[in-house]
């Protein structure tokens, strides 16, 4: 008989605490620093909270990676149970999380040999991501094979997207994408981009000039991947709760969901996307 699998992913996955309990997932909080001092994503601050700090000092706001010692604390902590560990992280693209957990897994493995790890990447981010976790946890609650777990988030990571608007392309300097003159060039303008995934790499799918007009834009991409096929919606914001319960309303009248709900993009995607940043993960049936 196969081990209970347990779950692990990180913060940037945009799961709720209320979420991340109710589907016995382990989150792995990414980090950032703001006026010098070390925050763990949504541990000491709410994202909110989070966004707060960014707004009072954009420049001193800095993020990073988890550590090591933390992937091994979370594992070790499943080990003692008896469980096998699916690891679910951010793109390998986009951060270092992935080599950090697999570092982790070789030292945590050689401590428990009779314990299997698996570190998978998602070759997403967002909620995007987290939708790949929760079809895991939904497999382990089921007491699926590690094998089978890991069957079941390859079928959603085949499947999942995102959309999102930016208010500002004052800050995707920091992605390494474009040099930092652009894009304070681009916030002259007003220039407010779109970014989807690709490949496993964040890529732009547009630009407009106006918010109304990129919601509209947003709406149309996922009318033409989905039709009126049942879909699976997150919708994600970052200090912008109004907006995205406009968005929810317009995607919750104009689709068939099959489950929608509203969650805050995380500030260590924020600390490229910046406040006002609006969108949605999705994937359908």
């Amino acid at each position: 008989m196969s081990k209970k699998v347990a779950i692990v992913t990180d913060s940037i996955t945009c799961l709720s605490k209320q979420v991340v309990s109710q589907n016995g997932i382990t989150i792995v909080p990414a980090t950032f620093s703001s006026g010098g001092q070390l925050y763990r994503d949504w541990v000491d601050v709410t994202p909110t909270e989070a966004y707060e700090l960014f707004l009072a000092d954009p420049e001193s706001f800095a993020t990073s990676a988890a550590a090591p010692m933390d992937y091994v604390e979370a594992y070790r902590e499943l080990a003692r149970q008896g469980r096998d560990i699916l690891c679910i992280t951010i793109s390998s693209k986009l951060s270092t999380m992935y080599n950090v957990a697999r570092i982790a897994k070789e030292q945590v493995m050689a401590e428990f040999p009779s314990i299997e790890i698996s570190v998978f990447d998602s070759l997403t981010t967002t909620a995007a991501e987290g939708f790949i976790a929760l079809a895991a946890a939904g497999a382990a609650a089921r007491e699926d094979s590690l094998d089978e777990v890991i069957r079941a988030a390859e079928d959603i990571r085949s499947k999942v997207g995102f959309f999102v608007l930016l208010e500002t392309i004052r800050h995707v300097y920091r992605s390494g994408r474009i040099p930092k003159i652009a894009s304070q060039l681009g916030s002259i303008t007003n220039i407010k981009p779109i970014l989807t995934m690709s490949s496993g790499s964040m890529r732009f799918a547009g630009a407009v000039r106006s918010k109304e007009r990129g919601l509209e834009r947003l709406l149309a991409k996922l009318r033409a991947r989905v039709g009126k096929n049942p879909v699976h919606i997150a919708v994600m914001h970052a200090y912008a709760p109004d907006e995205a319960e406009v968005l929810m309303e317009r995607i919750s009248s104009e689709f068939n969901c099959a489950e929608i709900w509203l969650t805050e993009f995380s500030p260590v995607m924020g600390y490229v996307c910046g406040t006002g940043t609006v969108g949605f993960a999705f994937y359908q049936d």
